[in-house]
């Protein structure tokens, strides 16, 4: 059988990935260290906030395969996918089951930055929008941020790491080295993703925008509105 070789995660795509996934580990870990080191905690989750904001916008105007509309499921698809009837389009960009995990850990990272945003542990860390709430909600998002949200999100992502684990070993899908080079090697033809220079420089320009708003919602700590 003759193999394709196309295109199915550009550039932005892939960078927001690896960003992402190295801002969440940094996250972690400077939560887990406290102290001095939430200083730079709140510092990463402006960033990671930045790029939740770009992944939300690419997710609508990004590379073919990186739209959400590109992997938005019906529930009738994604039973047949699990009783093994895929479509022929679920194994090029996220499957259905791929796709429920995205947008759970798309979800819940949301939910972790905008509680943190709220949260003030009244030692070491306050995030950047608590004095524009009453001190009750500041309460339940610290208790949501600090137990829930965090253990959830760890679940989400281990659970992530073990279907890549059982896809790749199991059914031997390559899904690690799509995510690095941007290509799939696939059995029948597929368009593929746009990744020209235009489209970096619009991503380019995009996460500049994210940086901004993300950077200004840091600011209402000190500055106000």
């Amino acid at each position: 059988m003759a193999q394709h070789t196309v295109r199915i995660w550009d550039l932005p795509t892939r960078i927001f990935h690896w960003a992402l996934v190295a801002g969440v580990v940094a996250l972690v870990i400077t939560a887990k260290l406290g102290g001095n080191a939430m200083v730079w905690h709140l510092r990463i989750g402006h960033a990671v906030l930045a790029l939740l904001v770009f992944r939300i916008v690419w997710g609508l105007v990004g590379g073919r395969w990186s739209r959400f509309t590109a992997f938005l499921y019906s529930p009738a698809r994604l039973l047949r996918y699990l009783r093994g009837k895929p479509h022929p389009e679920d194994g090029i960009g996220h499957s259905p089951l791929g796709a429920l995990s995205v947008f759970a850990l798309l979800a819940v990272l949301l939910a972790q930055v905008a509680s943190g945003l709220f949260s003030d542990d009244e030692i070491a860390f306050s995030g950047s929008l608590t004095r524009f709430v009453p001190n009750a909600l500041v309460d339940q998002a610290t208790r949501y941020h600090k137990d829930i949200g965090q253990y959830l999100l760890l679940g989400l992502v281990a659970l992530h790491v073990l279907a890549i684990v059982f896809y790749v070993r199991v059914r031997g899908q390559q899904l690690v080295k799509p995510m690095f080079d941007g290509d799939k090697l696939l059995g029948t033809p597929a368009q593929p993703a746009r990744d020209d220079a235009v489209s970096r420089l619009a991503a380019l320009l995009l996460l500049a925008l994210s940086g901004a708003l993300s950077w200004w919602v840091s600011s209402l700590a000190v500055t106000g509105f």
